[in-house]
């Protein structure tokens, strides 16, 4: 009796679930809602498709551009994602004009990056813009205005390792330089205790490597989403022998923990309001007239110096790296930024420029918005869930629920906004009216009340960094690099592949 019924489980259960995987795949193909929008016949069948594509190289952003040419504009990506290509929904779809409206961040996607306390992952509309509201008072122009000093004192170390570097050995890598900075300037403000990353012969490459390492867990916990709270639950020892990755996630976690902790015992012993300006000594305090909100719990803290890190790893540095990389092939560029400088400050070549006196520099300002242009920090898709009532896009209804997506790397591209899309061209922004016009789509930093809430901190950074470098080296050289040697692996923030993340300049002659 036993026997039998061992048999006829499997002999009945395995063709109901054959069954059942077929019903599903023939309703995604010809009855779901989106059955009637274009795409590749995998992506509209399984979810899977995607994760494919992202494992492979971590690319799938460009594949989606290839899905766009031949597709059209609107592109089924999976079986419930929606691409869309044309820059005149970025307003639809980011601009969170009201609750009812709201598009909101696609919680199946945001919860794979396993910090579900933080603001970047809060998916509801209404509850994003809460949290937001307490952090933005520390990135805005006033505050960035305040913590020019600090990038400063960073940069005049970048000009002074530039400075030996080439005095010794001919040669300076860039790249390295520019994630020191981002990470010091941002510890710095957060923490009150930089990483002192400029100050170290190796520029803290192991922690950017960690931080790249884990990029591949984000598609991972994306496609099995039962994995992440496993995998975050495990002892250090576990995760160690089953995955470096994983095990470089739960420290630097725990790193995250122990500055959180550090800074509140300092909270804690402070009299008053206490001196500190940073980021987490505030969040921190309670009951005062500066931050009336409740004290965030330990974790949502944690989630938040997580995501702050990570994001500040390499998107500022890689459109740094962009700029001074097609600044000096381009000769032309190069000697008209250079004279910009030149003209405007006409003194010491290496003294310090001030943020609002290098923002009214146009050429300069052509230079960062290029940069941004083609570094894209996230070059891959920003979900978001179709709110009540439906949208219609490219001609084409959408139902509630659908998620749809855009991506800054093919918004950034566009030949009809961006003529020649793939050319370093700083004289696209001089004209004032055209400028405006592209301003409006120009994608890196997310649009909306969800975009990079470290966009004037970062622009700061750019205009500092480059306005200071350039009039101080004003005949570098550099090999040529090859499209695929630019390209970026996506682990939603870009990451150069290990192999191509060297820039290496060296002098002709120092100006």
């Amino acid at each position: 009796m036993l026997l039998d019924l061992v048999c006829f489980i499997p002999n009945v259960c395995l063709p109901l679930l054959a069954v059942w995987g077929l019903s599903a795949l023939i309703y995604r193909v010809y009855f779901h809602p989106l059955a009637d929008i274009p795409g590749p016949l995998l992506g509209r069948m399984f979810h899977f498709y995607s994760f494919w594509h992202n494992m492979r190289g971590s690319r799938f952003y460009l594949h989606i551009q290839d899905l766009h040419i031949k597709y059209g504009p609107v592109v089924r990506i999976t079986p419930q994602e929606v691409h869309l290509s044309d820059p005149e929904h970025i307003d639809t779809i980011y601009s969170f004009a009201s609750s009812a409206s709201s598009y909101g961040k696609d919680s199946s996607f945001y919860s794979s990056f396993g910090t579900s306390h933080a603001t970047f992952t809060t998916c509801d509309p209404a509850q994003h813009r809460a949290k937001r509201a307490t952090l933005n008072p520390f990135f805005s122009a006033r505050r960035v205005a305040e913590l020019e000093p600090r990038i400063q004192a960073k940069v005049t170390q970048i000009l002074t390792r530039t400075n030996v570097s080439l005095t010794t050995t001919g040669a300076v890598e860039l790249h390295g330089l520019f994630r020191a900075l981002a990470l010091d300037v941002v510890t710095d403000y957060a923490f009150d205790q930089s990483y002192g990353f400029l100050a170290r012969r190796d520029l803290g490459r192991d922690f950017f490597a960690m931080i790249a390492s884990l990029g591949p867990g984000v598609w991972v916990f994306n496609q099995f989403p039962f994995l992440r709270g496993v995998a975050t639950a495990l002892p250090l020892w576990i995760a160690w022998g089953l995955s470096t990755s994983l095990a470089r996630m739960i420290v630097h976690r725990r790193e995250c923990r122990q500055q959180i902790l550090r800074v509140k015992e300092k909270v804690d012993g402070e009299e008053g309001s206490g001196r500190s300006t940073t980021i987490f000594h505030h969040l921190l305090r309670a009951d005062t007239s500066k931050n009336p909100a409740p004290v965030p719990s330990l974790l949502e803290l944690e989630d938040e110096a997580y995501v702050l890190l990570a994001a500040a790893a390499d998107t500022t540095a890689n459109a740094l790296t962009v700029a001074v990389y097609h600044t000096v092939r381009n000769a032309r560029v190069y000697g008209r930024l250079v004279e910009e400088l030149e003209e405007a400050f006409p003194g010491d070549s290496e003294g310090t420029l001030s943020y609002q006196a290098l923002k009214a520099l146009p050429y300069l300002t052509g230079v960062i918005k290029e940069a941004l242009r083609l570094s894209s920090g996230v070059p891959g898709r920003l979900p978001r869930v179709v709110p009540r009532g439906g949208a219609t896009f490219g001609g084409y209804r959408v139902p509630e629920g659908t998620v749809v997506s855009m991506s800054p790397w093919t918004v950034n591209r566009n030949e009809n906004i961006f003529p020649d899309p793939e050319e370093f061209s700083p004289d696209r922004w001089l004209d004032p009216e055209e400028s405006r016009l592209r301003d409006r789509y120009l994608f890196s930093f997310g649009k909306g009340s969800t975009q990079c809430i470290g966009m004037p901190l970062a622009y700061s950074e750019l205009y500092i960094v480059l306005g200071r470098f350039f009039r101080a080296f004003r005949q570098l050289e550099t090999r040529h690099k090859s499209k695929d040697e630019l390209l970026y692996n996506d682990y939603f923030s870009g990451f150069f592949a290990e192999e191509n993340e060297e820039f290496v300049f060296w002098s002709a002659r120092r100006g």
